[in-house]
C-alpha cells in the first residue's frame, strides 16, 4: 500500500489549482475571441449592407439616366428626319428653280440633242406663187411644237433662245423671233434625248413628211453636245 505523504497532497493541490487556472484562462480567452469575432462580423455586415444600398441607388440612377438618354436619342432621330425632309424639299425647290431658269432662258445649258435645218425649196419657174417654196413661221412652229412635246428642254432658232413667251412672225423671206429678224435657212437647235427627238420628227406622216410636201428642204442631225447661251439681258 502506497503511503501518501504530505508533500504529495500539496503537489496535487497545486496541480489542481494550476489546471483550473489554465482551464479558466483558456475559456475566458476563447470567450473574448468569440466576442471580438462577433463584433467584427457585425461591422462587416453593416458595411456590406451599406455598400449594397449604394449600389442599388447607383443602378436606379443609371436606369433613370439611360431612360433619359433613350428619350433624347429618339428626339435627335426625329430632328434628323425633319432636317432630312427639309433638305429634300430645299433640294427639290432648287432643282425646280434651275429648271424654270433654264426654261426662261436665264442660264446657259448644254447636253445632247438635235439640229433641224429648214431651207427654202428650189425655185420652180412653173410655180406662180413664190410663197409655195418658202419657209414660213408655221413650218417652224410645227418643228418646235414637236420637239417640246417630245421632251426638249431648251430650243433656239439660229442660236436665239426661245422662252414660253417667245413669238415668231413671218415677213417675206425672213422670220422675226422676239423682234429679231432671221433669214433662211433656219437652224432649230434642241437639247434633249436625240433618239426620242429624231424618232418623233421622222414619224410617217409626221412633221418631216408635212414639210417636205410643202417643198421645204428638211435636214436632221443628232448632236452629242449642244451649248445654248442665255438670252441677252437675262440673269
Amino acid at each position: 500500500m502506497i503511503k501518501v505523504k504530505g508533500k504529495h497532497v500539496i503537489l496535487s493541490l497545486v496541480c489542481l489549482v494550476l489546471g483550473f487556472m489554465v482551464a479558466f484562462s483558456y475559456h475566458f480567452t476563447q470567450k473574448e475571441i468569440n466576442q471580438k469575432n462577433t463584433t467584427l462580423t457585425s461591422k462587416q455586415w453593416e458595411k456590406t449592407l451599406d455598400l449594397r444600398n449604394q449600389l442599388i441607388e447607383i443602378e436606379e440612377l443609371n436606369r433613370k439616366l439611360q431612360k433619359e438618354l433613350n428619350q433624347k436619342q429618339d428626339k435627335v432621330l426625329e430632328n434628323e428626319k425633319d432636317l432630312s425632309k427639309e433638305a429634300q424639299v430645299y433640294s427639290s425647290l432648287a432643282e425646280d428653280a434651275e429648271k424654270y431658269r433654264m426654261f426662261l432662258g436665264k442660264v446657259k445649258v448644254g447636253g445632247q440633242g438635235v439640229t433641224v435645218q429648214l431651207s427654202d425649196g428650189a425655185y420652180d419657174p412653173e410655180e406662180e406663187n413664190i410663197n409655195n417654196y418658202l419657209v414660213h413661221e408655221y413650218h417652224v412652229f410645227k418643228v418646235i411644237n414637236e420637239l417640246y412635246i417630245s421632251g426638249a428642254a431648251a430650243i433656239a432658232i439660229n442660236g436665239q433662245r426661245l422662252t414660253s413667251q417667245s413669238y415668231i412672225l413671218c415677213n417675206g423671206p425672213v422670220i422675226t423671233v422676239d423682234g429679231i429678224q432671221h433669214p433662211a435657212p433656219f437652224v432649230i437647235t434642241a437639247i434633249g434625248d436625240p433618239e426620242v427627238l429624231t424618232s418623233a420628227l421622222n414619224l410617217t406622216g409626221g412633221v418631216k413628211d408635212q414639210l417636205v410636201n410643202d417643198n421645204i428642204v428638211f435636214s436632221l442631225e443628232k448632236k452629242n453636245e449642244i451649248i445654248l447661251n442665255p438670252i441677252l439681258g437675262q440673269s
